[in-house]
C-alpha cells in the first residue's frame, strides 16, 4: 500500500501538458531541422544536375544553403536545451512536487525565472509562426514542379505541346535570369521528373513544414502552460498571504482572551 501510494504521488507530480508539449517541441524540430537540412542539399544537387551549367549562377544560392544548416544545426541544439528547462521548470508548477520541495515558485526569484520563461516562449512563438510561414515557400514551387510533372504524363511525344511543357527555376528567384539552361522542357523535364532526388527532396520539404507546424503547437502549449501556472502562483501566494492574516488574527484574539 506504501509503495502504491509513493506512485500515485509521482504520478501526480508529472506536468502531463509540458511533458506532450515537450515531446511534441523535439518532434517538431527535429522533423524540422534534420528533414530540412536533406531538402536543402538535394535542392543544390538538383540545380547543379539540371538546372546550371555554371556553378557561378547558383554560388550565393549555395552560401545561402549553407549558412542556413549551420543555423539548422544551432537551433536544434537550443531548442533540446530550451525543451529540458521548459519541462524542468513545468515539475516545479506541480503541487506534489512543491509539497515534497517547498514553495520555491513563490519566491521572487522563482516569479522572476517564470516571467522569463513566458517571454522567451511567446517571442519564439512568433519567430517560428515566420518560420512556419516561410517553410511553405519550397513546398510550394516543388508542388508547382510536380504538378508540371503530372501534367507531362499526358502529353506524348507525338503532342506538339510536349517540348512546350516547362519548369524555369529562375522565375522563383533561385537562379539569376543570367543562368544557363536554367529553363528545362521536354525530355529534359522528365528525366527531373523520375529523378529521386526530386520526389525526395519534395517530400523532404513537406516534412519539414509538417515540423515546423508541430513546433508552433507545441511553443503554444507551452506558453499556455507557463501563464496558466503564473497565474495559478499568484493566485496562490495571495491565499497564502490571506492565512498568514488570519492566524494572526486568531493569535490576537487568543491573546485578547487569556488577558481577560
Amino acid at each position: 500500500m506504501g509503495c502504491s501510494e509513493c506512485c500515485v504521488r509521482c504520478l501526480r507530480g508529472v506536468p502531463y501538458a509540458s511533458l506532450i508539449a515537450t515531446v511534441l517541441c523535439f518532434v517538431g524540430v527535429a522533423l524540422f531541422c534534420g528533414c530540412g537540412h536533406e531538402a536543402l542539399t538535394g535542392t543544390e544537387k538538383l540545380i547543379e544536375l539540371y538546372f546550371s551549367d555554371d556553378f557561378m549562377d547558383y554560388a550565393i544560392l549555395a552560401n545561402v544553403i549553407q549558412v542556413f544548416q549551420y543555423i539548422i544545426y544551432g537551433t536544434a541544439s537550443f531548442f533540446f536545451l530550451y525543451g529540458v528547462l521548459l519541462l524542468a521548470e513545468g515539475f516545479y508548477t506541480t503541487s506534489a512536487v512543491r509539497s515534497l520541495f517547498g514553495e520555491f515558485r513563490t519566491t521572487l526569484c522563482g516569479r522572476c525565472v517564470s516571467a522569463t520563461f513566458i517571454f522567451l516562449t511567446y517571442v519564439l512563438s512568433v519567430t517560428w509562426m515566420g518560420v512556419f510561414a516561410f517553410a511553405a515557400l519550397p513546398v510550394y514551387i516543388y508542388y508547382t514542379m510536380w504538378s508540371t510533372c503530372q501534367t507531362l504524363k499526358y502529353v506524348t511525344d507525338g503532342n506538339t505541346g510536349f517540348d512546350d511543357v516547362c519548369v524555369d527555376a529562375r522565375q522563383y528567384g533561385v537562379l539569376p535570369w543570367s543562368a544557363n539552361p536554367g529553363k528545362i522542357c521536354g525530355l529534359n523535364l522528365t528525366s527531373v521528373c523520375n529523378a529521386s532526388e526530386f520526389e525526395l527532396t519534395y517530400h523532404l520539404f513537406i516534412a519539414s513544414f509538417a515540423g515546423a507546424a508541430a513546433t508552433v503547437i507545441a511553443l503554444i502549449n507551452f506558453l499556455l502552460c507557463l501563464t496558466a501556472n503564473w497565474a495559478y502562483v499568484k493566485e496562490a501566494k495571495k491565499m497564502k498571504r490571506c492565512e498568514e492574516l488570519r492566524l494572526m488574527e486568531n493569535q490576537e484574539l487568543r491573546q485578547l482572551e487569556t488577558r481577560q
